[in-house]
């Protein structure tokens, strides 16, 4: 790993020697990369998997592969490594802090729900010194376990599920594997306005999606390719407004940039999306208060681990609304 490429000058020397870590109840069943990917913050993951391959991780003093899973007790053996000293994440605000403190939509002993502001990565890194999870730790220091479920993008937002124990994080995340809506699984409801008009049979779209590099390995793609990941979505007209259309979509799959894909291969790419969508008509449409994508997490539906089903849901927000009340309806 070539620590001068690293915007950091001095080495963390908790990692320059050999380390040894039980798996504790908490982290059994985790793979083994997605364990080393959260304790080892600054490795990137290329230099995780290259360290695997060779070997260089053991566990219980055995070679593993990336997938195994770890077990309660498990010694999980880490070489010396260099690994950047990470500076601490950005103060918390006040003013997020009380925004937080009220966009809390459900919580219990394991899962807390919270309808993400818009503007706001769920996690920092790449020039990003505050997220989401960050904030929540600074918010609730006495929070032994805090991990994302899954991920919202920056600008959009919306229902985003927070574990606060390990074994909720396992459960909720392999509800979110499940395909089958009613079969366990969770369903995501989001809220877009797209360009055009929406076809009215297109109810749903299932096309395979590939995530592809682009600039420099800086920026994701993804396409609609017959090499990716089958991907299906589920879309309903909720309003028709004179040159766009409000939609509901529920991803089935959870493949990256999904519904803004899928939407923009029915030739209705979402308004505000600056990677798929029409430029001309997203700049035109900034004098109108369109600031950001227009994509909101709107509602969750899911069960906990003891069967208790939960709904939660999150009103379009203020500056979203704005757009809409300045279109003109369809006749």
């Amino acid at each position: 790993m070539n620590t001068k490429s690293m915007s950091f000058n001095q080495l963390d020397e908790r990692f320059s020697r050999v380390q040894y870590l039980t798996v504790d109840s908490d982290q059994a069943g985790q793979r083994v990369d997605n364990y080393l990917v959260a304790r080892l913050k600054g490795v990137p993951r290329t230099h995780i998997y290259k360290l695997l391959r060779k070997g260089e991780v053991r566990v219980n003093k055995g070679r593993v592969k990336a997938d195994s899973r770890l077990a309660d007790g498990d010694v999980v053996r880490l070489p010396p490594l260099k690994v950047a000293k990470r500076e601490p994440p950005k103060k918390l605000s006040q003013g997020l802090g009380r925004l937080l403190e009220g966009s809390v939509l459900f919580e219990n002993e394991g899962l807390l729900v919270v309808n993400k502001p818009p503007g706001l990565a769920v996690h920092g890194g790449s020039g990003v010194s505050l997220g989401l999870i960050e904030a929540l730790r600074q918010l609730h220091p006495e929070a032994r376990y805090l991990e994302l479920v899954h991920r919202l993008d920056r600008d959009t937002s919306g229902c985003i599920m927070v574990a606060k124990k390990r074994s909720y994080l396992r459960f909720l995340q392999q509800s979110l594997r499940e395909k089958t809506l009613g079969a366990g699984g969770i369903t995501k409801v989001y809220q877009a306005l797209v360009l055009g008009c929406w076809p009215a049979r297109a109810t749903r779209v299932s096309a395979p999606l590939l995530k592809l590099e682009a600039s420099g390995g800086r920026e994701r793609i993804v396409k609609i390719h017959p090499e990716g990941k089958s991907s299906l979505t589920q879309f309903k007209v909720l309003q028709r407004y004179v040159g766009f259309t409000l939609v509901e979509a529920r991803p089935i799959t959870g493949r990256t940039h999904q519904i803004r894909v899928h939407a923009q291969s029915k030739g209705c790419p979402l308004l505000g999306d600056e990677k798929y969508g029409r430029d001309e008509i997203n700049e035109k449409m900034r004098a109108n208060g369109s600031k950001r994508l227009f994509l909101h997490a709107s509602a969750l539906r899911l069960n906990l681990p003891d069967g208790q089903a939960v709904e939660v849901s999150a009103p379009l927000p203020d500056d979203l609304l704005s757009v809409l009340n300045n279109l003109s309806l369809e006749v």
